[in-house]
């Protein structure tokens, strides 16, 4: 039998044997880091419907969630402000958690058909008032809050992982045939009892399913 740990001998320990490995970064790569959003930057968010927000606790634990609206739901409120609403889901809300121990947040939003994505860097904090929330509203129901986030840095990342995975070319996607849906899903990792249409209507019951 293979000796797995074969595998994991020769690790990368410092900033200078990564280099070695990978070589020196492309300068203008470097230097593509702007400090505010530009008519890039805002062009880019006004046609994402979909982002990725990282944030971290203060021992550094990360979190990933998703995010996803009609393309320009995140508003672009000033050259370092964005504002992103909350819409309802399972209620965990471990990115706002985490927002209120640590501020600090990553962005990564996309857009369909593109290659490049834009990712965008800042602090975060999570607002109430009732005339931000009112402009984030749809079908007449608001928000419960709202993200802002003060942006300090931001970047367009370039296509070649987009190309690579063939996210975008439908030809490409693999099949989704037998993987699980929310109600198995449930099921399965949170042990829940009952048929798969049960739990799927209780998971429209607790507002799992709603959109807005």
């Amino acid at each position: 039998m293979e000796d797995r740990q074969d595998h994991f001998a020769d690790t990368i320990e410092t900033e200078a044997e990564l280099e070695a490995v990978i070589g020196h970064p492309f300068q203008p790569a470097v230097e593509k880091v702007v400090d505010h959003l530009d008519p890039i930057c805002r062009a880019y968010i006004a046609r994402s419907p979909f982002l990725l927000i990282a944030s971290a606790d203060r021992t550094a634990a990360p979190e990933l969630s998703p995010r996803g609206d009609a393309a320009g739901f995140v508003a672009v409120l000033d050259d370092h402000t964005i504002a992103l609403p909350d819409r309802p889901g399972n209620r965990r809300a471990d990115t706002f958690c985490r927002v209120l121990r640590n501020p600090e947040v990553a962005l990564l939003f996309l857009v369909p058909g593109m290659g490049e994505t834009l990712r965008v860097y800042g602090s975060a904090r999570l607002v109430t008032s009732l005339s931000l929330r009112q402009r984030f509203a749809v079908n007449g129901r608001l928000p419960a809050l709202v993200m802002v986030v003060r942006v300090e840095r931001a970047m367009v990342h370039c296509p070649k992982c987009v190309i690579r995975s063939g996210l975008w070319d439908p030809k490409r996607w693999p099949s989704i045939e037998g993987l699980p849906t929310i109600g198995p899903v449930m099921k399965a990792h949170a042990r829940l009892k009952g048929t798969q249409e049960d739990l799927d209507e209780e998971a429209r019951r607790a507002g799992m399913l709603e959109l807005y």
